[in-house]
């Protein structure tokens, strides 16, 4: 974790959840502070992006983990650090399967069917894509879709996330791919 000192008159509150796994805080950090800028400033976790820091773009999105199993997009930049005080949130680098060294050994199946469909350009967009889709799969684990309803199923999932490269037909391509090639995922049409 990087140390950062905080100016004169700042009001400062203590912060403390869990991230990938790992237990953060508790530290002092502004009141106010947007969660994306406690990422990459206070955690040195870079991978979520700022795109268009009014809560548009959906690039910035990080995957809160309710109690019950659930979990649901939370976008960084319009909300504060302290917003997600006590949470579990899964950032981008929490989803490949790393070693005892921290290198990525396996992707996530939502991050190996993107690079398969060669789905992003720039990639700046992608963390938001790959949490999305994340969120998705676990719903419908939960919750399998009729197979007539997978593409309005995976609009709605991604319709908010803007990819100014317009890739979005690969990535639509993606997501149904890895829906129709995961077990347990589809119900036949009711």
């Amino acid at each position: 974790m990087t140390a950062v000192q905080s100016a004169p008159g700042i009001e400062m509150r203590s912060l403390s959840m869990t991230i990938n796994g790992n237990k953060v805080g508790p530290m002092d950090v502004p009141v106010g502070l947007p969660m994306i800028d406690f990422l990459h400033e206070y955690v040195g976790l870079t991978g979520s992006r700022l795109g268009c820091g009014q809560g548009i773009c959906h690039a910035c999105v990080v995957i809160v983990d309710r109690a019950d199993g659930t979990s649901e997009e939370v976008r960084t930049c319009i909300n504060g650090a302290h917003f997600f005080n006590g949470k579990t949130v899964r950032t981008i680098e929490g989803h490949a399967k790393r070693n005892e060294q921290g290198e990525v050994v396996a992707m996530s199946a939502v991050q190996q069917k993107f690079l398969e469909h060669f789905s992003f350009q720039c990639g700046y967009c992608t963390p938001g894509f790959v949490n999305a889709t994340t969120v998705l799969l676990e719903r419908l684990k939960r919750n399998p879709v009729a197979k007539d309803k997978i593409e309005a199923t995976i609009t709605e999932a991604l319709n908010d996330h803007i990819c100014r490269c317009t890739g979005y037909v690969r990535y639509y391509e993606a997501v149904k791919d890895l829906v129709l090639s995961t077990p347990g995922l589809v119900k036949d049409a009711a």
